[in-house]
C-alpha cells in the first residue's frame, strides 16, 4: 500500500511540476519550453524519421514542429497531454513535407539486381535516398501493451523502406497506432480528419507492410543469436575486407544475401552476384580499410574507413547496416558517404 501511495504521491509531484513549467514557458520562458520537450526529443525525431526516412530530413521536420509549437504554446489549453500535442505538431510538419517531395527509395526499389559486378558507377542524385538512422537513444521495448511493434522494430530497414511505399496519411496513421499507440479517434484529431478516414487508411497500410516486411523482425532475429556470434558477424565482415579474403566474407553470407550501396542504383542478388562484386570492387579496387562497429536501424552495422594505403590516414566512406537470418549475413545495405557519419558520432577520419 505504501509502494502504491508513493508512486501516485510522485506522480502527482511531476504533473504539478510539468504545469508550473508550461506557466512558465506560456509566459515567454524558452528554457522552461526546452526543459519540457528535452524528454520527448528523441521519440520525436525517431517518428519524424520513420515519417520521413532521412536524419536530416528528420533534424529539419522537428526544429520546424518545435518552433510551431513554441510559437502556438499560448492555444495549447491542455485538454491532451503534451506529448500527445507536440506529436500532433510533429506528424503535421511531417506530412508538409510529404506533400513537396517524393518518397525515399533503396536501390532494389529502381529495378532489377544486376549479375555482374557495374564498375567506375555514379552516384544517382536524382533520386531521394533513404537514410540510415542511429538508434543508440531509442527505447527498448513497446510504447505501449496494445501497440504491433517494439520501438526498435520500427526503425529496421525493411519496416522503414516498406513505409515509404505508403502515401503520407497511411504511414502517418500507421505508426501513431501500432508503433505509438494512439486510438483512432486521437489520430483522427492528430490528423484533421475522421476516424473512419483513419481506420480505413490504417487498414490498407497494414496490408502493404504485410507484404514488404519479413514475418521475423531482425529484433526477434537477435535475441535468438548469441551476442558474441553478432559481434563476431559484423567483425567479421569488416575485417574480410580489410584483408582483401574472398572466402571468409563469403563464409559469413546467405545463398541469397544481397548488396546494395546508395546512393548507387545498381544492388546484386545471389552468392555469385555479390561475390562478383566483392572481389571486383571493394577487395580489389579499394586499397586500404578501417572499421569502427556501429549499430543502425536497430541492427549490426559497421563504419568503414578508407585510405590510399594502410599506413596513411583513412577519411569516412560508408555506413553498412547487416541484416541477419540464421547467425548469417542475409542483406547488406552500405549506405555511402561521409555526411551520415556525423549524425552517429562518429570521427570523419582514422589515423
Amino acid at each position: 500500500m505504501g509502494e502504491v501511495f508513493s508512486g501516485h504521491f510522485a506522480e502527482a509531484a511531476a504533473g504539478r511540476a510539468e504545469q508550473a513549467e508550461l506557466a512558465r514557458a506560456r509566459g515567454g520562458d524558452d528554457a522552461a519550453f526546452t526543459r519540457l520537450v528535452a524528454p520527448l526529443r528523441r521519440e520525436l525525431h525517431a517518428h519524424c524519421y520513420r515519417m520521413l526516412g532521412s536524419v536530416h530530413d528528420a533534424d529539419d521536420a522537428l526544429q520546424e514542429a518545435l518552433l510551431r509549437a513554441w510559437r502556438g504554446l499560448a492555444r495549447f489549453e491542455g485538454r491532451s497531454a503534451l506529448r500527445t500535442w507536440l506529436y500532433t505538431v510533429a506528424t503535421r510538419a511531417c506530412l508538409d513535407v510529404l506533400a513537396t517531395r517524393g518518397k525515399r527509395a533503396l536501390p532494389a526499389d529502381l529495378g532489377p539486381s544486376s549479375e555482374r559486378a557495374v564498375l567506375d558507377e555514379m552516384p544517382r542524385t536524382d533520386v531521394a535516398w533513404l537514410g540510415p538512422y542511429p538508434d543508440s537513444g531509442l527505447a527498448d521495448g513497446r510504447a505501449g501493451p496494445e501497440v504491433r511493434y517494439e520501438q526498435r522494430e520500427a526503425v529496421e530497414l525493411a519496416f522503414v523502406a516498406a513505409l515509404h511505399h505508403l502515401p503520407g496519411n497511411q504511414r502517418a496513421a500507421l505508426l501513431l497506432f501500432d508503433v505509438l499507440g494512439y486510438s483512432a479517434a486521437e489520430i483522427a484529431t492528430i490528423m484533421g480528419t475522421s476516424t473512419t478516414s483513419v481506420n480505413s487508411a490504417l487498414a490498407r497500410a497494414r496490408r502493404i507492410i504485410a507484404d514488404k516486411v519479413p514475418a521475423r523482425t531482425q529484433q526477434q532475429t537477435l535475441r535468438a543469436i548469441d551476442d558474441a556470434r553478432v559481434r563476431e558477424l559484423a567483425t567479421g565482415f569488416a575485417t574480410a575486407l580489410e584483408r582483401g579474403d574472398a572466402d571468409a566474407l563469403i563464409a559469413l553470407l546467405t545463398e541469397d544475401v544481397t548488396w546494395s550501396m546508395p546512393p548507387l542504383a545498381h544492388w546484386y542478388h545471389g552468392i555469385a552476384a555479390v561475390t562478383d562484386f566483392a572481389v571486383r570492387v571493394p577487395i580489389t579496387r579499394c586499397p586500404s580499410w578501417r572499421h569502427q562497429l556501429t549499430s543502425a536501424n536497430g541492427q549490426p552495422a559497421v563504419a568503414f574507413y578508407l585510405g590510399p594505403d594502410a599506413a596513411s590516414p583513412h577519411g569516412a566512406f560508408s555506413i553498412a547496416v547487416l541484416t541477419l537470418r540464421d547467425s548469417r549475413i542475409v542483406e547488406i545495405t552500405s549506405f555511402l558517404g561521409a555526411d551520415h557519419f556525423r549524425s552517429f558520432s562518429l570521427p570523419a577520419s582514422l589515423p
